[in-house]
């Protein structure tokens, strides 16, 4: 009897450790899925405003350029 009792626990033991590792592993692979969806989702707008950044700095030296032709002196 008492290697019934010692099997049972073994074999409720092994379904306890197996089933933490699979919910361990499916929070590993959740948190994976949220940084690349993260990721995605921040790329275009990274993209999108250092491009605007670099049209407003290429503006700001065009103006700067035409207000200093307009004040030099034509030969």
């Amino acid at each position: 009897m008492s290697n019934d009792a010692i099997n049972d626990f073994s074999v409720a033991l092994n379904n306890l450790l197996q089933t933490a590792g699979t919910l361990a592993q499916q929070q590993v692979e959740l948190l994976t899925i949220g940084i690349k969806t993260a990721g995605q989702l921040i790329e275009p707008l990274v993209k999108t405003s250092s491009d605007l950044v670099g049209n407003l700095l290429n503006n700001c030296c065009q103006i700067f350029q035409n207000i200093t032709s307009a004040f030099a002196p034509q030969k």
